[in-house]
């Protein structure tokens, strides 16, 4: 095992014992305010994983992927406030919605690259955002729909749900982990193999024989289909959908996320997302204008790491390891072709 591989293995054993201590660590140290926060982090990191995955291994900067989430949203509050649906039902129809809608829209526009396809993703989410604002008597507009929580099992009459509190996180934590795990799956896989060599080259990579179109609409509705798990699971953890988290201005955040954290890289969004969600809440409790903070933090990032605050991390451990193997006499051990 090389010393990048073994760095990268205690940091993530760190990370999955961190994030299971949670609810006690945490807790304990601050206040259950912060429980909920960071099962909230684990909610956005999974939807800035879906602009992740689209621009990060495809190449597609999407600005809609707010029409995911809502739709995951939407199918959870409507399945359980209109058709009574029990809880796995309700999440079911929520990504099944977002995976239809994702499908729909990525037959057109996958079709287009660069800003077109910015463009066309971005009036796509504002199309059926003012639909959503538009039609009250379904979807509640601005006011959204709020419902009751139901049980997600039920035990020997033992009911477990959203309602206890650690319940709620280690749900959210398994199903964002689980997620993560499927994703990283499929970038190691020959598909994923494949979309980064559209991601490169789609010329080059429609020459050897793959089928570009399909395999960005494949990726389109996988993207859709992690926008629309954590829409769903937004909807339970806050017990309500709003057209609000349609606007495109939501997408936004999550490209800002990917991109900061280190969009091609499979903790960037986690990364993106715990770092500005965290200023936002300790700055917002002392200034109303956290938004400047933040946004200037978002700009020294572009600047200073253009690949992103994992990328970044990733070409320092590169550089401490190159220096580990060069000769105790410093210089830079080299190997002609």
């Amino acid at each position: 095992m090389t010393t990048a591989a073994a760095i990268e293995r205690f940091l993530l054993a760190t990370l999955a014992a961190f994030l299971i201590a949670v609810p006690w660590l945490v807790a304990e140290l601050f206040s259950d305010f912060w429980v909920s926060v960071i099962a909230e982090i684990l909610i956005w990191s999974l939807f800035a994983a879906s602009v992740n995955l689209l621009f990060g291994y495809v190449g597609l900067l999407s600005f809609g992927q707010a029409l995911y989430f809502g739709f995951g949203m939407y199918g959870v509050a409507i399945g359980i406030a209109d058709f009574h649906l029990s809880f796995w039902p309700a999440f079911g129809l929520g990504i099944v919605a977002a995976v239809a809608m994702a499908l729909v829209t990525g037959v057109f526009a996958v079709r287009l690259t660069w800003h077109y396809f910015a463009i066309i993703t971005a009036v796509f989410s504002l199309i059926f955002y003012f639909l959503a604002l538009t039609n009250k008597w379904l979807t509640g507009g601005d006011d959204g729909i709020s419902f009751a929580l139901p049980p997600a099992f039920n035990l020997g009459g033992v009911e477990l749900g959203f309602t206890d509190p650690k319940f709620q996180y280690y749900f959210i934590l398994a199903i964002v982990a689980l997620c993560f795990w499927l994703m990283y799956r499929l970038i190691k896989s020959p598909l994923g193999r494949a979309f980064l060599a559209v991601r490169d080259n789609d010329l080059r990579a429609s020459l050897i024989g793959l089928n570009v179109y399909l395999l960005r609409l494949i990726a389109f509705v996988l993207a859709g289909f992690l926008a629309g798990v954590a829409g769903a699971l937004f909807a339970f953890f806050g017990r309500y959908a709003s057209a609000s988290y349609m606007f495109y201005q939501v997408s936004g955040e999550a490209v800002v996320w990917a991109i900061v954290g280190g969009a091609g890289t499979m903790l960037g969004p986690l990364v993106g997302t715990t770092l500005f969600i965290v200023v936002r809440e300790v700055v917002s409790t002392h200034w109303e204008h956290h938004s400047l903070i933040v946004g200037a933090m978002a700009i020294l990032a572009v600047m200073f790491a253009p690949r992103g605050i994992v990328g970044l991390w990733n070409d320092w451990i590169a550089r401490l390891v190159e220096r580990g193997k060069a000769p105790s006499g410093g210089a830079e051990l080299r190997t002609e072709p």
